[in-house]
């Protein structure tokens, strides 16, 4: 089932093109993984999905009040504000709820059940000054699927996170992609090809790989100039020519 379409969508920034004539499709099941290069547009291009930039074109949303989770590579929150974890999680719930409704026990026992299975339940009712990187990383994630979401977006998900957690990050993910279709950034290909099931090269322009297995040749021809990293007897890390 489609979700989101993108057709011949162009964002400019300052009279500069950021994205050119991107067509792209969403569907439920998706798991698409967004890589390219740093400035490629990759943090736009979600943005746009979202429409949270000014693009020509259209963005087409199949399906009446879709919901979106969003979790940016960058948080707004103002981390000396004493709020605990838990508040924050069901804080989620103000695009359901509104600005002057009160949150009920339902909605807290939701948030305690994604806060039991992100592992931070030890923390429930610490402020989010206290939490390291990777606990405020868990928290964010909680915020961004309270609402149970059709589609879930993430910037950089795994910034901040502990090697262990990463590998359970990515294992909640493939879980949640059972469930809603999820778009992730990511710098880290060689990881993520291991969970997403295609691949969008961004580098201005716009190409979705329908698979989970990208080669040189093949990004070299999206013109998507990454970094690769080869897992063999001895990992090693390719660097393509940049042009």
């Amino acid at each position: 089932m489609k979700y989101v379409s993108l057709h011949d969508v162009n964002v400019y920034y300052n009279n500069k093109a950021i994205l050119n004539s991107v067509n792209l499709e969403i569907r439920s099941d998706d798991f698409i993984g967004v890589i390219g290069p740093n400035g490629g547009g990759k943090t736009t291009l979600i943005k746009t999905i979202l429409k949270m930039t000014q693009y020509s074109g259209l963005v087409d949303y199949h399906k009446a009040n879709l919901k979106i989770g969003y979790m940016p590579q960058i948080q707004q929150f103002d981390k000396t504000f004493p709020i605990t974890l838990r508040d924050v999680v069901v804080s989620g719930l103000q695009s359901e709820k509104g600005l002057w409704k009160s949150y009920t026990k339902q909605d807290f026992k939701r948030a305690d059940a994604l806060i039991e299975m992100t592992e931070i339940k030890h923390l429930i009712n610490n402020a989010i000054g206290e939490l390291s990187g990777g606990e405020f990383q868990r928290v964010m994630l909680c915020r961004s699927i309270i609402t149970n979401p059709e589609i879930l977006i993430l910037d950089e998900p795994a910034n901040f996170v502990d090697n262990k957690f990463e590998k359970e990050l990515y294992e909640l993910l493939k879980a949640l992609n059972e469930k809603m279709a999820i778009v992730m950034v990511s710098h880290d290909l060689g990881t993520i090809a291991s969970y997403v099931k295609s691949f969008v090269c961004v580098n201005r322009s716009v190409h979705h790989h329908q698979s989970n297995k990208i080669t040189p040749e093949q990004l070299n021809y999206y013109d998507c100039p990454i970094q690769l990293i080869s897992h063999g007897e001895i990992p090693h890390i390719v660097l393509e020519k940049h042009k």
